[in-house]
């Protein structure tokens, strides 16, 4: 499979719609990017299970702006639309199946349930 470019109008449905997404921002005028996509790719392919997105920071800034993306590339990655991983730096092809082998392992209902536990905690410290 190969990668998917994502926009604003197409960012949360592809990762409310897709189990694990992948996601690379990252810019033309970036070299680590450049240097990067070819391992991205090389992932997409002996991956297609997982969708393996890319966001053009320069085309979408104001996604990028909403994802707090402050510099390129950084990698996000969602498991069951919830954000388990985000990072900036490009990774060799060893991390990048690391990430994908830990995403994959994640006990969804602990991240869930820890997600939980911190907002009820977030709650208890603001004024009443």
């Amino acid at each position: 499979m190969t990668t998917a470019n994502l926009t604003h109008d197409t960012f949360a449905s592809t990762i409310a719609g897709n189990s694990i997404v992948l996601v690379d921002f990252w810019a033309a005028y970036c070299r680590p990017c450049h240097a990067f996509a070819p391992v991205y790719e090389r992932s997409a392919r002996a991956h297609p299970e997982i969708v393996h997105a890319k966001v053009d920071t320069q085309a979408e800034p104001e996604l990028a702006a909403t994802l707090g993306i402050r510099s390129v590339p950084t990698i996000m990655a969602f498991r069951d639309g919830v954000l388990v991983y985000s990072q900036a730096g490009a990774m060799p092809p060893a991390v990048l199946e690391n990430l994908i082998a830990q995403v994959q392992a994640l006990d969804m209902s602990a991240v869930r349930a820890k997600i939980a536990g911190r907002k009820a905690a977030a709650q208890r410290r603001q004024p009443a």
